[in-house]
């Protein structure tokens, strides 16, 4: 699977580097969102077809929010460990941090106060999210399924679930939607919040 996502990333880059005119790349946002959500669907069918799933999830309880808790925990460590690294501004670093791969929101909230800050935003949130697809099967494999949420952050319950559910498992693409959805949300009140304190 990591193969054949490094190599449809490739050719999407040399294509849109030499092959599809301007024109034709504006129109390509529905063509994703089409895909999109289709990938979903099938996902949903998927879910829904397994009835043990929903039970298996009501056994787990609120041990589910164990998952986006620790991610949102780690993302924003992370963004402690970079702000005293490249000794960056720590709330800038710490807004960053908290895209959590939502690239086009934080960039957005970011970019009014500090272009500079809004540019590094985009671009790590883009690069987690790559990261994330070539890495979540390996992770999968290697150390373990929970961790193949965390990887994905936000693009867990979205662009990410249909990888996280063909190298995990059903019951996993449940809680991985859930853990997205609570990611998502958090991402639209830290990223504010670290703004205002810049």
């Amino acid at each position: 699977m990591t193969k054949k996502i490094l190599i449809a990333l490739i050719l999407g880059i040399i294509s849109g580097l030499f092959i599809i005119p301007q024109a034709i790349y504006a129109h390509t946002g529905l063509l994703m969102d089409i895909g999109l959500c289709l990938l979903l669907f099938f996902v949903g069918i998927d879910l829904g077809s397994n009835k043990e799933i929903f039970s298996n999830l009501k056994k787990v309880g609120f041990k589910v929010l164990i998952v986006p808790a620790a991610t949102i925990a780690g993302s924003l460590f992370g963004g402690i460990v970079c702000s005293i690294i490249f000794k960056m501004d720590l709330f800038g670093s710490l807004a960053i941090a908290s895209g959590m791969s939502w690239y086009t929101l934080s960039a957005i909230i970011i970019t009014p106060v500090s272009a500079e800050l809004g540019t590094v935003a985009f671009l790590t949130n883009v690069f987690r999210e790559i990261i994330a697809f070539v890495f979540i099967p390996i992770i999968a494999k290697r150390i373990g399924y929970l961790e193949t949420i965390a990887a994905g952050a936000a693009i867990s319950m979205d662009t990410g679930l249909p990888i996280i559910t063909k190298n995990t498992s059903q019951e996993l693409a449940l809680i991985s939607f859930i853990s997205g959805v609570i990611i998502s949300l958090s991402v639209t009140v830290l990223v504010p919040i670290f703004v205002g304190l810049i």
